[in-house]
């Protein structure tokens, strides 16, 4: 009875990170069309400024992996969520595009600390229920970003500043941190797994990295894109329904795909989102009328969901690499979406429009078909089955 309390407090709290973290990020991604408005940025100069959050990311990758191999991962959760909040706030204070850079690579760089801890401590914790819970933090993940939208809409609602709005949201983040750190899991370092082996690529994590690159380019593309798409193409005042309507979406996806996998699996899950999302940017693309586009948002968002939680929890059973070491490996590809996916948006926009830069979330949804296809033809070969996972 102990341990089923225990095992639930660290599923809550473990949850309330998820939580902050997608509340932390929509904050930043839905007030992207305020920064552009206020430093005059064209699309394709906001492009470039959008590349700082990738670098930041990569630059992270070896250093999370690093410490999630040296440490409990809880530590760098920690520190790495608290450095974030501290990020956010500062990105509300930049006055020119040099500090802009800075404090929004910072930002990236402590993200991508965070969610290798945290996705670790998911996939550790998952081994202790027997029913599926992965889907399920993602799900408050994307929840978070719902709140974080629609706080974003009442202030801009009440022209609430853009350096008081980020304030805020990174002191509530920091006494959360702060008060949270206690529950979090314990003594889940792995003892091997934790290097990366040079030589031939694992098929195993090849192709759920090409996987989650094509999910990453259109996820993060709709992160800071959706809502110069409702501001330019669409001409709507309040341009985070588009964001809104995309994150709704994405978290009650998140909380079916558990479900979901177990009544289709996986493989037909991944069947499954690549046709909502083809089908999701078509319409919007299309039809750009208010009503259309936000319908066609909401089966984009419906689509990429489930993709990153299936994939990092196929991760967490490599044979090769302990957990937190996989999901790194992972999350390189994912930051090489997210590196190409905004800027490629924000070129083709300048060149074209933006309606036709949108076509490459539609690719990028297609992709995902084939390469599914070719890992669990490649884990029948090693004689794994998702069911297993």
């Amino acid at each position: 009875m102990k341990d089923t309390i225990t095992k639930n407090k660290h599923r809550i709290f473990l949850s309330t990170f998820f939580f902050m973290s997608g509340f932390s990020f929509a904050t930043w991604a839905s007030r992207i069309p305020t920064i552009k408005m206020a430093f005059g940025f064209n699309e394709a100069e906001l492009g470039t400024i959008l590349l700082a959050m990738p670098v930041g990311s990569l630059i992270g990758l070896p250093i999370s992996g690093w410490l999630v191999s040296k440490y409990n991962s809880r530590v760098p959760l920690a520190v790495g969520y608290g450095l974030n909040a501290i990020a956010l706030a500062m990105i509300g204070f930049t006055q020119n595009t040099f500090s802009l850079v800075a404090a929004v690579v910072l930002f990236s760089f402590t993200t991508r600390i965070f969610n290798i801890s945290v996705n670790t401590q998911a996939i550790t914790l998952q081994k202790q229920f027997s029913q599926k819970i992965i889907g399920s933090f993602h799900g408050f993940w994307s929840t978070g970003g719902i709140a974080g939208v629609a706080f974003s809409t009442l202030l801009l609602t009440y022209n609430v500043s853009l350096h008081m709005h980020l304030l805020i949201v990174a002191t509530v983040s920091l006494l959360i941190t702060c008060y949270s750190y206690q529950f979090l899991l314990k003594g889940d370092r792995s003892e091997s797994g934790n290097k990366i082996i040079v030589g031939k690529p694992d098929p195993y994590i090849l192709y759920l990295g090409v996987v989650v690159f094509f999910a990453a380019i259109c996820e993060g593309g709709m992160f800071d894109w959706s809502g110069i798409y409702f501001q330019e193409v669409l001409h709507v005042k309040i341009f985070t329904y588009g964001y809104l309507i995309f994150m709704t979406f994405m978290a009650a996806s998140r909380f079916l795909s558990d479900l979901i996998i177990g009544r289709i699996g996986m493989p037909a899950t991944y069947l499954m989102s690549a046709c909502f999302i083809v089908s999701g940017i078509s319409l919007a693309i299309i039809f750009p009328q208010f009503w259309t586009a936000m319908i066609g948002f909401s089966l984009v968002g419906f689509g990429t969901a489930a993709v990153v939680p299936m994939s990092y929890a196929l991760a967490g059973a490599s044979r090769k690499y302990s957990p937190g070491m996989a999901i790194s490996i992972i999350a390189t590809y994912a930051i090489t979406g997210m590196l190409l996916g905004p800027p490629i948006i924000g070129y083709l926009a300048h060149a074209f429009n933006l309606r036709i830069a949108f076509v490459i979330f539609g690719l990028c949804g297609l992709m995902l078909v084939p390469i599914s296809q070719l890992f669990f033809r490649h884990q029948k070969t090693i004689g794994t089955t998702p069911e297993s996972i």
